[in-house]
């Protein structure tokens, strides 16, 4: 049956000829999708991958290019104003797209200064502890916290990062109090983990999956709804006492508001095409991404519900942006 279809599938294709690179036609030049944070990352590697493919499949160049900082808010605030002829993408985030309106004076409005074309996936972050800790679980960690308040070490790679804000909704819910140590980034959250200056962290999958391979690092439990499929005995803070806790990063295609309805439909389809090549799929699980795809209106409203949850997070944990 499955043979059948895709016969039928590629015969339909030969029938129209350039279906497959109808976004093409309608993108004059190079497509650019913009990341904001540095190269490397995985907002970053998730932007190359995706971008080869439609490169290929488009039949012209998508690049790459990084304009990192005020936690993807800078590369936002540039791609919302350039024109709308889909040659300038944006590898939205959460913190871009989320986290960052709530905290900062950012120059856009996640919801209405956009045209969202695709989920690329959501990755869970994840509670991590270094092989010596010997406080592991859930139920014991905030055992811990009750029984020293005030004296255990939470990192995060940054104020306002998703794992900054998967700490205080934690916290909030666990009724703790504790240190919060904020990096500029995984690698020296994970350093100091590793060599004991913190207690605990909170990371994102993607950073932490490496060294929990290499048996440096402990999952303690992971921050969404469902356990991810590359760590099923990793139980979830949702499992783990917390109904509800859902603290995820998440990434996306969006180019700027205006875009044609046709033009979006059909880089959405295409998108969906690169997300379903089981190399990108083997990709995207090695980075603990999951749920990709699915239409425009979804993500959309995807994202509309984030900017609510996370405003939400930032005002009742109290969180202000570094001075």
């Amino acid at each position: 049956m499955q043979r059948r279809q895709f016969i039928l599938a590629a015969a339909a294709g030969l029938a129209v000829p350039g279906l497959v690179r109808a976004a093409a036609a309608d993108v004059h030049g190079p497509v650019r999708i913009v990341v904001g944070f540095a190269p490397g990352g995985g907002t970053d590697v998730l932007a190359r991958v995706i971008g080869q493919k439609l490169g290929a499949m488009w039949n012209t160049s998508v690049l790459v290019e990084n304009k990192p900082g005020a936690t993807g808010a800078i590369a936002a605030a540039y791609v919302a104003k350039q024109p709308p002829d889909g040659t300038t993408l944006l590898m939205a985030h959460v913190n871009s797209h989320a986290i960052a309106p709530a905290l900062l004076d950012v120059k856009y409005d996640p919801r209405t200064d956009f045209s969202p074309i695709s989920m690329v996936g959501v990755t869970p972050n994840m509670l991590t502890c270094r092989p010596e800790q010997k406080v592991r679980t859930v139920s014991e960690i905030v055992a811990l916290c009750r029984q020293k308040p005030g004296k255990i070490s939470f990192g995060s790679s940054g104020i306002g990062s998703a794992q900054h804000l998967a700490l205080e909704m934690f916290r909030m819910q666990a009724k703790i109090d504790v240190v919060h140590v904020p990096y500029k980034g995984s690698g020296p959250l994970v350093a100091d983990l590793i060599g004991g200056q913190i207690d605990y962290a909170f990371d994102t999958m993607t950073a932490a999956t490496p060294f929990i391979q290499q048996g440096k690092v402990i999952a303690i439990a992971q921050t969404r709804l469902k356990r991810a499929a590359s760590h099923p005995n990793v139980p979830t803070l949702a499992e783990s006492g917390f109904p509800g806790l859902d603290a995820a990063s998440w990434y996306g295609l969006v180019g700027p508001k205006g875009m044609s309805p046709a033009l979006v439909q059909r880089m959405n389809e295409d998108v969906n095409r690169v997300l379903a090549m089981p190399d990108v799929v083997e990709r995207l699980k090695s980075f603990g991404a999951e749920d990709s795809g699915g239409s425009s209106q979804q993500f959309a409203a995807f994202i509309a519900s984030e900017s609510s949850k996370w405003a939400k997070v930032v005002k009742d944990a109290g969180v202000k942006a570094e001075a």
